[in-house]
C-alpha cells in the first residue's frame, strides 16, 4: 500500500508540473503581442510606395491588430531568416517566397499548413502553384519578362538566345538568385528553356550582364536611371509607368521561348507567437478590401478573382507560359 500511495503521490505531483508548465507558458505571452502581427517580407512590399501600409491600416481598422512590417531583403532572404530563428521564432507570417521555393519551403519546416476560410475566392491554379499544401496562400502573381526601354535606340530582343548578341554588351540588369526572388525566376526561365544547357547558356550570357542586383527594387531602379536598357521584371510592370503618366516607353517584351509564372504567398509561421491574428492577417490579405490594393503598389496581378484591374493594365498581355 506504501508502495501504491508512494506511486500515487510522484504521479500526481508530475501532472501538477506538467499542466503547471502549461500554464506557465501561456502566461509568458505578452497580452500586447496578442495584438500585435509580425510579418517578414520584403522591401518593395512594406516600403512607403508598396501595398503593405495600405493594407496594414485596413487590417488595423478593422480588426484592431496592428502589423509590423519587417524588411529582410527579399523572399530567398526571408526564408534564410525564418530558419535560423526556427527554434524560436519572431515572426508570425513570412511573406514574399513565391513558387520557385516551394520544395525549400516545405524542407524548411517553418511553416505550418492554414487553409483560409475564404480560399474560395482565389483565381484557379495559383495554390497549386506553390504546391496545393496551403503552406503558403498566393497573394498575387505575373509572369517574368524582360523590360526593354523602347527609346534607348537598342533594337528589341525576341528571345533569351538573342540577349547573348554582342549588341547587348552590358545591357542587361539581372538580380542575384542567391537573394532575389526574380533572380531566382530568371535561373528557372533559362533552366526551362535550355534543360542541361543552361550553364554553357549563362556562361555565353555573362558578357551582357551589367550587374547582378541584390533584388528587384535596386535592379528596377538602376533600370529606370538609365543605367541599362533591359532589366528582368514582369509583364505587368509597365503598368505602373503607364498609371502615373510616364508613357509607354518601357515594354514587357513576349519572347519566343515561352515564360515562367511568379507566384507569390504568405504562409503560417509554426511556433508563432500570435497565430490567431497570424491566420486573420492572411485572410485579410486575399479578401477584396486588401486585394484592391494590390494591382496599384504591387503592380502584378491580384490573386483574388473577383479583384476588377484599373485601366493601366489594359495593354498588358499576358504571354505563352512555359508548364
Amino acid at each position: 500500500m506504501k508502495k501504491v500511495h508512494t506511486l500515487f503521490i510522484i504521479t500526481s505531483l508530475v501532472c501538477a508540473l506538467f499542466v503547471g508548465c502549461k500554464k506557465s507558458s501561456k502566461a509568458n505571452v505578452d497580452p500586447a503581442r496578442l495584438q500585435e502581427v509580425v510579418v517578414y517580407t520584403y522591401d518593395s512590399f512594406c516600403g512607403e510606395w508598396g501595398s503593405g501600409p495600405e493594407i496594414a491600416r485596413l487590417f488595423e481598422e478593422k480588426t484592431g491588430i496592428k502589423v509590423n512590417f519587417i524588411d529582410c531583403g527579399d523572399g530567398v532572404q526571408i526564408l534564410s531568416k525564418a530558419l535560423i530563428e526556427k527554434a524560436d521564432p519572431y515572426a508570425d507570417v513570412l511573406l514574399g517566397l513565391d513558387n520557385n521555393l516551394t520544395d525549400k519551403a516545405v524542407e524548411s519546416g517553418v511553416f505550418e499548413s492554414f487553409k483560409p476560410s475564404n480560399a474560395d475566392v482565389l483565381a484557379v491554379g495559383l495554390e497549386d502553384a506553390l504546391g496545393g499544401n496551403w503552406l503558403m496562400t498566393p497573394y498575387d502573381y505575373s509572369p517574368f519578362a524582360i523590360i526593354w526601354n523602347s527609346l534607348s535606340g537598342l533594337e528589341a530582343p525576341t528571345c533569351l538566345e538573342d540577349l547573348t548578341k554582342d549588341i547587348y554588351k552590358k545591357k542587361l540588369i539581372l538580380m542575384d538568385a542567391r537573394t532575389s526572388t526574380p533572380g531566382l525566376g530568371f535561373e528557372t526561365w533559362v533552366n526551362k528553356v535550355y534543360g542541361d544547357k543552361a550553364a554553357d547558356y549563362m556562361k555565353r550570357l555573362e558578357p551582357s550582364i551589367l550587374t547582378m542586383a541584390p533584388g528587384w527594387s535596386v535592379g528596377y531602379g538602376m533600370f529606370t536611371d538609365g543605367e541599362a536598357p533591359l532589366v528582368i521584371s514582369y509583364t505587368t510592370s509597365p503598368a505602373y509607368h503607364i498609371e502615373y503618366g510616364e508613357g509607354d516607353q518601357y515594354k514587357a517584351l513576349t519572347f519566343s521561348d515561352g515564360h515562367v509564372m511568379q507566384v507569390e504567398g504568405a504562409g503560417l509561421v509554426k511556433g508563432a507567437k500570435n497565430p490567431e491574428g497570424a491566420k486573420k492577417f492572411i485572410e485579410f490579405l486575399i479578401s477584396e478590401e486588401a486585394q484592391n490594393v494590390i494591382p496599384t503598389t504591387q503592380w502584378m496581378y491580384p490573386s483574388n478573382a473577383k479583384v476588377v484591374l484599373p485601366a493601366c493594365y489594359d495593354t498588358i498581355e499576358m504571354p505563352e507560359i512555359l508548364k
